[in-house]
């Protein structure tokens, strides 16, 4: 997690004094605007996250403005400026680059605006807060998870190679290597996409077709990967995936995946929400949200599925 020049009191305060925005009265709100600019729309993942978002806003009585990059990390920064002029009083931000996003954090100090992280980290730049699931746990879990299915060769599937997600989940899945007698023989990424996920998976096939596992960063991956293995889905290869989506926990359930190492998108969006709104009153913020992630297996999996 890195915090750079955090000054939670003092940015807030300005951002209270300088920010405008429209919104409701109910629950304190005010004239509270936050804008909400997340990395992709097109992942069930971040489509529940915005959810848990909204309806913290509601409840809040604030207003939610949603700006979608499409994994476009220089639209995203674009978004953001044009969020600091539209009166938002706090700005959350989920990158879809990590380190390509401190411009989006520098127009935030600029315009005295506070800037929560939520999902993934920013890499340079002020922010007052950063909910997130522990992605290093969560890797870490998803190699023992793996090394109990299997032993022998694994494929891991990354997700975009900036995003803070995609390197912690990668050093928690090398850190839980030792657990079993699995052993890595190829990575790529396959930036957190399905359809990625399938031609990256078909192409590592070929060049290994004896694997015995694949672990993918993401859910979507996971499920092109099963797609690109076929029968062999669940029978001489196990899948681990990330995040619990519910395809990827159907996918547990029919057994084709093994496990997904569910996290909680409606808490993150819920949480970045609650520490947004402190933010744009000038109350004191919790700089580092921890969400719980879990282990779901077929054992389990009924009691994710809502």
């Amino acid at each position: 997690m890195k915090f750079r020049g955090v000054a939670a009191l003092s940015a807030v305060a300005l951002a209270a004094l300088t920010a405008c925005g429209s919104g409701a009265s109910a629950g304190g709100g005010g004239d509270i605007t936050v804008g909400l600019a997340i990395s992709t729309l097109d992942n069930p993942y971040f489509v529940a996250l915005k959810g848990g978002a909204e309806k913290a806003a509601a409840e809040l009585g604030v207003k939610l403005t949603v700006v979608d990059a499409q994994n476009d990390a220089t639209n995203q920064v674009n978004q953001v400026q044009t969020l600091t002029t539209q009166g938002v009083k706090a700005i959350i931000i989920n990158p879809v680059d990590s380190k390509q996003a401190a411009p989006a954090a520098k127009a935030a100090e600029n315009a005295n605006i506070p800037l929560v992280a939520v999902d993934r980290s920013v890499d340079e730049g002020k922010v007052v807060s950063e909910v997130a699931s522990d992605n290093v746990q969560g890797g870490t879990l998803a190699a023992i998870e793996l090394g109990r299915a299997v032993s022998g060769d694994v494929v891991h599937l990354q997700g975009i190679p900036g995003a803070s997600a995609a390197r912690d989940r990668g050093q928690g899945f090398e850190q839980g290597l030792n657990s079993g007698g699995i052993k890595v023989v190829a990575s790529q990424p396959a930036d957190f996409n399905r359809a990625k996920g399938l031609d990256v998976m078909t192409n590592l096939l070929q060049a290994n077709p004896a694997i015995k596992g694949v672990f993918a960063d993401n859910d979507e991956m996971a499920l092109g990967a099963i797609k690109a293995l076929g029968d062999r889905a669940g029978k001489d290869v196990a899948v681990v995936g990330f995040d619990g989506t519910p395809d990827g926990l159907k996918a547990v359930e029919d057994g084709t995946m093994a496990a997904t190492i569910a996290q909680q998108p409606e808490v993150l969006g819920r949480k970045a929400v609650e520490q947004a709104v402190k933010a744009a009153r000038g109350e004191a913020v919790q700089e580092v949200v921890d969400v719980e992630v879990k282990v779901v297996t077929k054992k389990n999996v009924a009691e994710f599925k809502k």
